[in-house]
């Protein structure tokens, strides 16, 4: 199957294009990971990840990287271990090394305990 594709929201700044910022134009939508199809986003080179364990047990979290057009290495984060209720932030991810060739960054999580919401920022 096609992996779940996450909603962004992108950080109110110093100058946000609407105001009066209106009630829920700031909220962070948390979607829950899919282990078995996994999770991607469409790359700007902006974007933080924000990971959350509610379970009551240790999870896994995996950002795929790609080789870079300088030194050619890859960086995973793998298996980045969350235990429980904890947060974890990743990123920002540039385009370079991490974004895949179809424009999206790859990410999973070991269980669907695992919530993660996308941040774009400015």
């Amino acid at each position: 199957m096609a992996r779940q594709t996450l909603p962004k929201v992108i950080a109110c700044g110093n100058f946000p294009a609407t105001l009066p910022i209106t009630a829920n134009a700031a909220d962070l939508v948390m979607t829950a990971a899919d282990a078995t199809n996994k999770e991607e986003f469409v790359s700007s080179g902006r974007e933080i990840v924000i990971a959350h364990n509610t379970g009551v047990s240790t999870r896994t979290v995996t950002v795929t990287s790609v080789a870079d057009g300088f030194s050619k290495r890859t960086g995973d984060i793998s298996a980045y271990s969350l235990g429980a209720g904890e947060y974890a932030v990743f990123g920002p991810f540039e385009r370079q090394g991490w974004m895949q060739s179809d424009g999206k960054i790859y990410l999973e999580a070991s269980h669907a305990d695992v919530k993660f919401g996308i941040v774009t920022i400015s």
